[in-house]
């Protein structure tokens, strides 16, 4: 088995620059009643996504950048970190949402050139200061951490703009890392699914800007291979249109699976639909 090869480390701190340009336009677009549509986040409307999106660039760069820690919490488990973030997250938008969108979108100009500096400045290969905790590591890597955070920022923007009705930004050039970062979270999510060694599970996001990922049984786990090279136990192929969604809670499970195609075993591929990408 020591013949299979690891899919590659996915390196995107080049597109933060265009990503955020992109933001900062939509915003920019956005009439009164647009800042206060619903998105399919249901807490939230177009106004908080954009203060949630300015609160985490600024806590970011404050604590990886800067060092500064306004708080070291003790947490214990998934759940004691989750907790902690929902809570920054919710004191985050109620700060910002505050502020009117010409002093919401200054803010985040500055903190969009700041955060895409500081992401190109890092050595991808270096140790994270985040580990990626959705693919169950207690240290990551740079380019990892710097994907998860452009997940982020691809995430919330595509939110704004389904809520507006905007063209969105499913464009290869940014929606395939994207995908290819939420699938790192595939082993960890099937780590407790059962098979033999050998075993083979395909996921296929249908589109443009898709592609297919394998999950290989070694030994004790799972793990993401470039060759599917094994018994094929199920092939899975989800439209790109709801992937996102699925991966970010802007779906619900039911519609998901309706939307979602298996080959062979259905229960070992219909597990995706349980896989979150984010912290929650």
């Amino acid at each position: 088995m020591g013949d299979h090869q690891a899919i590659a480390p996915i390196l995107t701190a080049h597109l933060y620059a265009k990503l955020e340009a992109g933001l900062i336009e939509l915003l920019r677009s956005l009439t009164a009643e647009d800042w206060e549509r619903q998105t399919v986040s249901p807490r939230w409307k177009v106004k908080d996504v954009a203060a949630h999106l300015l609160d985490t660039q600024l806590r970011k760069l404050s604590l990886a950048r800067d060092g500064y820690a306004a708080e070291t919490p003790v947490l214990q488990s998934p759940a004691d970190l989750a907790a902690f973030i929902n809570r920054l997250n919710d004191e985050g938008v109620r700060t910002y949402r505050r502020l009117s969108p010409a002093v919401l979108i200054a803010m985040m100009e500055l903190a969009s050139k700041q955060s895409a500096e500081y992401h190109q400045s890092l050595d991808p290969y270096a140790p994270a200061m985040f580990s990626v905790s959705w693919a169950g590591e207690q240290q990551s890597l740079n380019w990892f951490d710097t994907a998860r955070e452009l997940t982020e920022r691809w995430h919330h923007q595509q939110q704004i703009r389904l809520a507006v009705n905007r063209p969105g930004i499913m464009t290869r050039e940014f929606f395939y890392p994207v995908l290819d970062c939420f699938m790192r979270a595939l082993p960890f999510a099937y780590r407790d699914v059962p098979a033999q060694p050998g075993s083979v599970l395909q996921f296929n996001i249908a589109g443009e800007c898709g592609g297919s990922w394998y999950l290989l049984r070694v030994e004790n786990d799972w793990r993401l291979v470039a060759e599917p090279r094994g018994n094929n136990l199920s092939e899975v192929t989800i439209p790109q249109e709801i992937a996102w969604r699925m991966f970010t809670k802007g779906i619900d499970r039911h519609s998901a699976a309706a939307q979602t195609r298996v080959q062979g075993d259905r229960a070992l591929g219909l597990h995706i639909l349980g896989v979150l990408a984010i912290v929650a």
